[in-house]
């Protein structure tokens, strides 16, 4: 358990900030009692306030990141969430919050209704520890014809009794759902999903761009219409953008299309698996360009093999190979999740030509603005919970901090050893 907020030590880092969209070089983050004390320019700190408090050694050339939010992966280390196994869950968020991702959901895949329910109920515990923000369902209610990695024999069309038994088994730990729009019932799904406080993600969709912006500019209004559930920012997301969809193409522009349209009105938050293996660089920077950062979050969709040399893994219930660095369906050589930790997403889409300030917001901020925490976390500002990644001049991870404690370092990866 965490320490209290008064027992909790203080510590002092110096390098450049990156928070909240912008760069700010020879800058201090004061941490103490768990929270962040001071955040900005070096000048304007005054280290009287912090007697005792300990500086952290960061190599020259240092910058200080928020936490890094991701809002869809399966696993990591080994341990894949759709299992429904504790203590492998348990390892893979460990290995997440030393890696950097100091919160995220956990996603499910498609798979029979009791497998789902019960890695609900593992996964809400989990929740309610504080371990993850809550759990992200891919599925099952998916198109057939763009199902990717999802096995299609556990397909269906939105089901209110199986969503209601969803709904209750997470006990208001679910928080973002994956569906197709152009499924009978995806309308009242969504109503449904709002009225919950569950933000409704359109993804696995082979719908044409009227149907897809229809859906997202509907989700959108019954999110500023609920109740109770949602942050002043929260918006409909889109499940890895360009994945898992027909292609853009000029005389048939796709759900991909109204997507980006949407994204760049402020209507909905798209994600980008950056990695360099969904989504070719150039693409990631094109969607910066056009729909800005402040409408993306860049996200990982890793899978158990995360953190592990190539080999054999699991996606729910398909058999995934890895190799070099690349996971795919045994049956068909569908792409079936990522293999990268969200630090190394925000590293390749900077080499892509996407400014570090940009592609940190993208990583940070705007996913917890999805969740409604972004008084709490997503940016490096006085009051908020000490979430820090440091790291080196490549963007190479030095140092993290979760609430204020150092987590122990990361074990060195082994990418490619057999």
């Amino acid at each position: 358990m965490p320490e209290s907020r008064e027992t909790a030590p203080a510590f002092v880092l110096r390098g450049t900030l990156l928070t909240d969209g912008a760069s700010t070089a020879d800058s201090v983050v004061a941490v103490a009692g768990g929270r962040i004390a001071y955040a900005g320019p070096g000048d304007g700190y005054d280290a009287t306030q912090f007697p005792g408090a300990e500086e952290l050694p960061l190599p020259p050339g240092s910058s200080l990141l928020p936490g890094l939010v991701d809002l869809h992966c399966h696993g990591a280390a080994g341990g894949g969430f759709p299992t429904g196994d504790d203590q492998a869950c348990r390892e893979a968020v460990d290995f997440l919050h030393r890696h950097g991702t100091t919160t995220l959901l956990a996603s499910l895949v498609t798979a029979p209704a009791g497998e789902l329910l019960r890695a609900l109920g593992v996964l809400k515990e989990l929740t309610a520890e504080g371990l993850i923000a809550g759990i992200h369902s891919e599925g099952p209610f998916l198109s057939r014809a763009r199902c990717g990695a999802q096995n299609p024999r556990w397909l269906r069309d939105p089901d209110p009794e199986l969503l209601r038994e969803m709904l209750d088994t997470a006990g208001g730990a679910l928080r973002t759902v994956t569906y197709a729009p152009e499924l009978p019932g995806a309308s009242e799904l969504v109503r449904t999903l709002t009225g919950h406080g569950v933000t409704p993600s359109l993804g696995h969709t082979d719908a044409d761009a009227r149907t897809a912006a229809a859906s997202l500019a509907e989700a959108a209004d019954f999110i500023g219409r609920a109740a109770r559930g949602f942050g002043p920012h929260a918006r409909p997301t889109v499940t890895h953008l360009f994945n898992g969809m027909p292609p853009l193409h000029h005389r048939a522009p796709g759900p991909a299309a109204a997507c980006l349209r949407l994204a760049a009105a402020g209507t909905a938050v798209v994600e980008l698996i950056g990695d360099g293996v969904h989504l070719d660089p150039e693409t990631v920077r094109m969607v910066f360009d056009l729909a800005g950062a402040g409408n993306i979050a860049l996200v990982t969709d890793s899978m158990a093999a995360t953190g592990l040399p190539d080999g054999g893994y699991a996606l729910g219930p398909s058999e995934v190979v890895v190799h070099d660095g690349v996971a795919t369906l045994s049956s068909n050589g569908a792409l079936a999740g990522g293999t990268a930790t969200l630090l190394e997403v925000v590293r390749t889409t900077i080499a892509g030509g996407v400014s570090p300030a940009d592609a940190v917001l993208a990583a940070t901020l705007v996913p917890a603005r999805v969740l409604g925490l972004e008084a709490e976390i997503g940016g490096l500002r006085a009051g908020m919970r000490a979430d820090v990644v440091a790291v080196g001049p490549d963007f190479e991870l030095v140092a993290v901090l979760r609430a204020g404690q150092i987590l122990p370092g990361p074990p060195n990866k082994q990418r490619g050893v057999t």
